[in-house]
């Protein structure tokens, strides 16, 4: 078994609910395994409110989360990643900063839950859906033998997880 802790970043654009859900749930199933990041291409600043709630309700410590630049992510000093998930349409069309170290990417387009309307009922709902989306895909990565494939499998299964959740049927 590998001793390796590999460093993930989850890319949006206002880095406010996907990529913090992302960050958090990966950091709670993959510890002592991932240490999750999440930024934004356009951060929005702060955390949206139905994000925070979210995941107090599923006892998530939540004083991590806080919007911010993928710059943060791609100047000195910054981490090195092994993984880049974007976890948004949009954001995938941004040019996008060169990662230190090259680590392998993959889409893992889920849809933006803030972008919601309705009633206050429907909005957590659309909140509680992308944090499922995200749980299962964290889930089939963090269960990946990583250690034991090589570059093309992993990039394989990578975009494979990606792709659930968009199955017809």
């Amino acid at each position: 078994m590998s001793d390796q802790v590999y460093n993930v970043l989850f890319l949006c654009n206002a880095n406010s609910a996907r990529s913090i859900m992302g960050e958090a749930i990966l950091n709670r199933i993959g510890a002592g395994r991932f240490k999750a990041y999440s930024a934004g291409a356009r951060p929005k600043g702060t955390v949206n409110p139905y994000t925070i709630q979210l995941l107090e309700s599923l006892n998530y410590d939540t004083s991590f989360a806080r919007s911010k630049s993928w710059d943060e992510f791609s100047g000195p000093g910054a981490p090195e990643m092994n993984f880049v998930f974007t976890v948004c349409d949009s954001a995938a069309n941004e040019s996008c900063p060169v990662w230190p170290g090259h680590p392998m990417t993959a889409l893992w387009a889920v849809p933006d839950p803030a972008q919601a309307g309705g009633t206050d009922a429907e909005q957590h709902l659309a909140f509680a859906d992308t944090y499922r989306m995200m749980s299962n895909r964290i889930a089939l990565l963090a269960n990946l033998p990583i250690a034991s494939l090589d570059n093309l499998a992993l990039q394989q299964h990578l975009d494979e997880i990606g792709r659930d959740e968009q199955r017809p049927g």
